[in-house]
């Protein structure tokens, strides 16, 4: 096991981790995009993005850009590499708002969470369509961990905390549990060659009906984008 820093709310950090792990030469087979905040108080990333939004969307957004070439000459016709996306049960009740994606006008944590992870589904579910019409030996998929015990708690209100404290060993799965089907994702021979698939519980199931929109998906992609400042290879 080997560390590299990278900070997912820094777009320069993001670059600089992409140089140090290209010059090593190394190939990619798993990508596993799990970084991510809750329910934080108002507040921006370096780059100016809502933390939700920029943090847990568009770091992974621009990360697995980035990397998509190594990844894409590490896969192979029989062993395909693999992207694995955490979104959350949130993004059911998500709404995407492309004409104030930054929650501008009027902020709420928990809207800005559930936006930020239907944008991670409606991300991989796009990435997987231009993987597969570019031929690419590359699967993207979108993990739902379910409640994990975790930190990501932190910022809930007092009372919810004391409600977890009491209830986890009951309600909640333990770390471990929570990464088994981020774990079957990566490599179970079972998913192997398999995209766009929304798993639960090791299992295949349906994201919310918005997810499938294939032109949001568009539109939220060419967005995304001209915000971190890539080209639009797919309008070409």
């Amino acid at each position: 096991v080997e560390f590299l820093y990278c900070d997912l709310a820094s777009m320069k950090s993001i670059r600089q981790f992409v140089q140090r792990f290209r010059a090593k030469n190394c190939p990619l087979h798993v990508l596993v995009n799990n970084a991510g905040v809750m329910l934080v108080p108002e507040r921006k990333t370096e780059d100016g993005f809502e933390e939700h939004f920029g943090l847990n969307y568009l770091g992974h957004f621009l990360l697995t850009n980035l990397l998509l070439d190594t990844l894409k000459q590490s896969g192979t016709h029989s062993h395909n590499a693999r992207i694995i996306t955490v979104s959350s049960a949130t993004h059911y009740v998500g709404k995407l708002h492309l004409n104030d994606l930054q929650s501008r006008c009027s902020y709420s944590p928990h809207g800005a969470y559930a936006q930020s992870k239907l944008a991670l589904v409606l991300f991989t579910y796009r990435l997987q369509h231009l993987l597969t019409a570019n031929g690419s030996h590359v699967t993207a998929n979108i993990v739902d961990p379910g409640v994990v015990n975790t930190e990501l708690y932190r910022h809930v209100f007092w009372v919810v905390k004391v409600a977890k404290w009491m209830t986890a060993w009951l309600f909640f799965k333990t770390p471990e549990e929570g990464a088994s089907t981020s774990i079957y994702a990566a490599v179970s021979p079972e998913m192997e060659g398999a995209g766009a698939c929304y798993l639960y519980n090791e299992e295949r199931t349906k994201s919310a009906d918005v997810a499938y929109d294939e032109e949001l998906q568009r539109r939220l992609w060419t967005e995304s984008c001209k915000m971190v400042g890539i080209s639009d290879e797919s309008s070409r």
